[in-house]
């Protein structure tokens, strides 16, 4: 689903590298970009020795203005971009055909929502009983990056999609979350049929 023949991803707030470690699996060229010092270091550490995966300490503002990607993926990144501007950017970072994917978090609002957040409501306790079966002593690495409650409800997040990327296709998700693809349009070949 998500890089079928990208041979670039680029990950905006990779954390410490989870995503990007699925990525290099299947992607000769992996760049995270990570804006928590302490956090991009500690994903730094571990690709070291891979020269195929770059992790930055930068925010997104900050990345290669010009360059464009074959995928780009945002895991609860969204809501910390201002959303509309932030859309366009992830738009034009995408090399003709790339592919963007983002799961993203959605503020709550009006019965839908809430009826929505039932299944998550029950089901949660029960994943983190199975994900962290003891007590921890401190939030592992990848939890420790600052963190910020979003803004936008999924109405306003669909409404912003259909105005920047209107062939994106938005689901709601489990736990609070929605995921958003968007295919960049193939480069013109200059044929005409």
């Amino acid at each position: 689903m998500v890089i079928s023949g990208a041979r670039n991803a680029l990950d905006i707030g990779c954390g410490t590298g989870n995503l990007l470690a699925l990525l290099r699996g299947r992607v000769a060229e992996v760049t995270g970009l990570e804006p928590d010092p302490v956090t991009a270091r500690v994903a730094a550490q571990r690709f070291a020795g891979d020269s195929a995966v770059r992790v930055l300490n930068v925010d997104f503002a900050a990345r290669e203005p010009h360059r464009r990607w074959d995928a780009v993926t945002l895991v609860a990144v969204l809501h910390h971009l201002p959303l509309v501007p932030a859309l366009r950017e992830l738009r034009d970072c995408l090399a003709p055909g790339g592919r963007l994917v983002i799961v993203g978090c959605y503020r709550e609002a009006g019965p839908a929502d809430l009826l929505a957040a039932v299944p998550a409501v029950i089901a949660n306790p029960i994943v983190g009983m199975i994900k962290h079966p003891a007590r921890a002593a401190g939030l592992p690495a990848h939890m420790r990056a600052p963190t910020a409650d979003p803004q936008e409800t999924l109405a306003e997040i669909r409404a912003a999609a259909r105005q920047t990327l209107p062939t994106a296709r938005i689901r709601r998700r489990l736990f609070w979350r929605y995921t958003l693809v968007y295919d960049a349009p193939p480069a013109d070949t200059g044929r005409s049929t």
